[in-house]
């Protein structure tokens, strides 16, 4: 029997469009890529504004890192910004390709691999000056100095470094949380002397390079007290003493810092600040020193022999 609801329902059937529901017919349907129109390449195009950028790219991406350093390998999560310099007839960079190099590049990092991912991001985005920054919190395995209790203390860190035509620059910076007990206060009081938790942030250019845990060592070997993630009342009692036969100041910290720096010829720029966090002002105490050694150390005149 011919029914016409079911010719008419057979009729949309036949004549109907593939749909996702029926992904064979649409791939069947579908144009060969040879006859779809090329994608536009926007920021490929020409700017005639005349103006270069200094930097463009990709700021505080989080990203999941291997961080390398004298204790051994450590995971860790940190922000990244990458920049490369547009030079003035391109329209924009291509945002993409920053996260491949990152994802192909730095995987497992140390302050010594920096050259190389700089090397790897200025040939993707084809730019002779690239800029590279990872920040993240770096943890440190510390024992009690009475009870050896077992803790960990993090630091804030950042592995920076540039690449302008082949040559390149890659610094450390890391900032290591102390104790500072004042002089002045020891001085004048009859017992006790306020004292305060300090951060003191070196930020190191070197060669060959200077490992991490080596500054973050020099930093707290020259404060009053270094800090511990967990102390028992042994504990507390020697550092509380080791402080108080160790007063310190601001610029005591900042110059301790700075003087080993002088003298060691690997380095080739730092910077050393040190703010004090006061226990009896509603403000800090801040000191900072900037050098370069080795421009210092060959200003020099050497005596005639």
């Amino acid at each position: 029997m011919d029914i016409p609801g079911r010719r008419q329902a057979d009729s949309r059937r036949f004549f109907s469009q593939p749909t996702m529901s029926n992904p064979a017919a649409a791939k069947l349907a579908a144009p060969p890529e040879s006859l779809k129109p090329p994608i536009a390449d926007v920021q490929g195009g020409v700017d005639e504004r005349n103006i270069t950028i200094d930097q463009v790219g990709i700021k505080d991406l989080r990203y999941p890192l291997t961080i390398e350093d004298r204790s051994g390998a450590q995971n860790t999560v940190a922000s990244v910004s990458m920049f490369v310099e547009l030079p003035p007839q391109h329209k924009g960079t291509h945002m993409s390709r920053f996260v491949e190099v990152l994802h192909t590049q730095c995987a497992t990092v140390a302050v010594a691999t920096l050259p190389r991912v700089l090397r790897a991001l200025s040939a993707r985005l084809d730019a002779p000056k690239a800029n590279l920054e990872l920040t993240f919190p770096y943890f440190v395995h510390k024992l009690a100095p009475v009870s050896a209790a077992h803790s960990l203390l993090d630091y804030q860190v950042t592995l920076r470094g540039e690449i302008d035509h082949e040559r390149c620059n890659s610094a450390v910076k890391v900032t290591v949380p102390v104790t500072s007990l004042c002089p002045c206060s020891k001085e004048i009081s009859a017992y006790g002397a306020h004292n305060q938790r300090s951060h003191v942030t070196v930020e190191v250019e070197s060669n060959p390079t200077i490992l991490l845990e080596e500054l973050i060592d020099i930093v707290e070997s020259q404060a009053s007290c270094e800090l511990y993630g967990l102390l028992k009342r042994a504990d507390e009692k020697f550092i509380t003493e080791k402080a108080y036969d160790n007063p310190k100041f601001v610029e005591d910290m900042a110059r301790d810092v700075a003087g080993i720096f002088n003298r060691d010829a690997r380095i080739t720029r730092y910077s050393v600040s040190v703010e004090n966090f006061e226990s009896i002002h509603n403000h800090s105490a801040y000191a900072r020193i900037s050098r370069d050694p080795v421009g210092e150390r060959a200003a020099i005149p050497h005596a005639e022999s």
